[in-house]
C-alpha cells in the first residue's frame, strides 16, 4: 500500500523501477511495485496480456514470461521524459529495449538461442499517491521477426534494431520541472495538418514539408518497419495506411489523447487514441472488412531546429488482427509446428 508523498519522490521511485530493470529480476520488481503503485493502479498491457488487475499481476505475468524466456533480460532506455499533459496529470514515457538470450519459448514464439531485442514503450501516469496508470506496449512481433516465426504478411518498411536518438539525450531528468512548449505546438500543428488528409484535401494539405525535416526517420512497430524522407514516409506506411482507412482522425468522441513534452522531445498516448474503419485494401495484408477498429498508438518524437527529425512509433498490432478475429498465436504454433519448442542449451565452454 501506497503513501501520499511529493511528486518529485515518486519520480526518483519511477527511476529506481527503471534502474531495477538493468538486470530484469520478478522478485525485485515486485517489491518495489508494493511500494510504488497506487492501490488502484490501472495496468494497461499491450495484446495477448491484456488488462491487468494490479503491479503484482503484471510482473506475474509479462514480466515473468520475459524472464522464463530470456533469463539474462536486461531493460536498456534509450528515451525517458515527462511532462504534464492537457488534462494536468504527470506522465513519464519510456522507450528501449528488453534484451538478453533468447533460450526458452515467449508466448509460443520458439527460442533461437541468439541475442534478441524486443523494443518497449512503457507510460506512467504518477500522482502523489504513486503510480496511478500504465500503458504499455511491447514489440512482441520484433521477437516473431528475430526467430523468423512471423505468420503474417512482411513489413513494407525496413526491420532492425530501431536506433536511440541521432543526438543521444534522450533520457532527461525528472526533476520536476515543465518544458517543451514549443516543441508540442510543433507536433500539434503537425497532428491538425495531417488529420486534414483525405477528407480536405490532396496530400498537399498534410503540409509535412512544414513540420517535419527533410531527413526524417519514422520508427514503426515491427510488422510495419522503419521508413526514412519523405518518399520513404510516405511509400512505406502513410499510402497504405490511408488508402485502407480513409476516415482515420475523424472519429474523436471516443478516444482520449495524452500530450506531453520535455525539452526537445513530445509524447503522446492513449488507450486508445484512434478509431477508424478498415474499408480498403492494402494495410498489412488485411483483406478490408468495413469494420471499425480502435488503435493503441505510443509515439515519441524528437524535435530539432523546429522540425520532427525522428519518430518512434508502436501500434499494438497484435490487438488490431484480434479485433479483425485473426487469432496470430495461433497461426504462429501452425507455422512452427514442425519446429522443436524446447529451451536451448548452450554449452558452457567449447572443448
Amino acid at each position: 500500500m501506497t503513501q501520499a508523498a511529493d511528486l518529485t519522490t515518486w519520480m526518483h521511485m519511477l527511476t529506481r523501477w527503471r534502474e531495477s530493470q538493468q538486470r530484469v529480476n520478478v522478485i525485485e520488481l515486485d517489491d518495489i511495485a508494493s511500494k510504488m503503485f497506487s492501490d488502484n493502479a490501472r495496468i494497461h498491457m499491450c495484446h495477448p496480456f491484456g488488462e491487468q488487475p494490479s503491479a503484482r499481476a503484471w510482473i506475474n505475468t509479462s514480466y515473468r514470461a520475459l524472464v522464463d524466456a530470456i533469463p539474462d533480460a536486461e531493460r536498456r532506455d534509450t528515451i525517458v521524459i515527462s511532462g504534464q499533459d492537457q488534462q494536468d496529470s504527470r506522465w513519464v514515457g519510456c522507450c528501449g529495449y528488453y534484451c538478453g538470450t533468447f533460450i526458452a519459448p515467449f508466448l509460443d514464439i520458439p527460442p533461437t538461442g541468439q541475442f534478441v531485442h524486443m523494443r518497449y514503450h512503457e507510460f506512467y501516469r504518477v500522482s502523489e499517491n504513486g503510480i496511478e496508470e500504465v500503458q504499455a506496449i511491447w514489440d512482441i512481433v520484433e521477437v516473431m521477426k528475430q526467430a523468423n516465426a512471423w505468420p503474417m504478411a512482411p513489413s513494407l518498411g525496413r526491420e532492425g534494431l530501431v536506433p536511440a536518438p541521432a543526438t543521444l539525450d534522450g533520457i532527461k531528468p525528472m526533476n520536476g520541472e515543465l518544458s517543451g512548449s514549443d516543441s508540442l505546438d510543433i507536433v500539434i500543428r503537425m497532428l491538425d495538418n495531417l488529420g486534414r488528409h483525405p477528407s480536405q484535401g490532396g496530400p498537399e494539405v498534410m503540409k509535412l514539408p512544414e513540420a517535419w525535416h527533410e531527413d526524417l526517420t519514422w520508427y514503426g512497430p515491427s510488422g510495419i518497419g522503419t521508413c526514412r524522407g519523405f518518399s520513404g514516409f510516405r511509400q512505406w506506411h502513410q499510402i497504405p495506411f490511408l488508402s485502407a482507412m480513409p476516415d482515420r482522425g475523424l472519429d474523436h468522441e471516443n478516444i482520449t489523447l495524452h500530450f506531453f513534452a520535455q525539452e526537445n522531445y513530445v509524447a503522446v498516448t492513449g488507450w486508445p487514441n484512434m478509431i477508424q474503419t478498415l474499408s480498403a485494401d492494402g494495410w498489412l495484408g488485411i483483406a478490408p472488412t468495413n469494420q471499425k477498429i480502435t488503435l493503441r498508438s505510443l509515439d515519441f518524437w524528437r524535435i530539432e531546429d523546429k522540425k520532427i527529425k525522428e519518430n518512434w512509433v508502436l501500434i499494438d498490432l497484435l490487438d488490431i488482427y484480434a479485433q479483425l478475429g485473426v487469432d496470430v498465436f495461433a497461426r504462429l504454433k501452425a507455422f512452427n509446428t514442425s519446429r522443436p519448442t524446447g529451451s536451448v542449451v548452450l554449452p558452457k565452454e567449447r572443448l
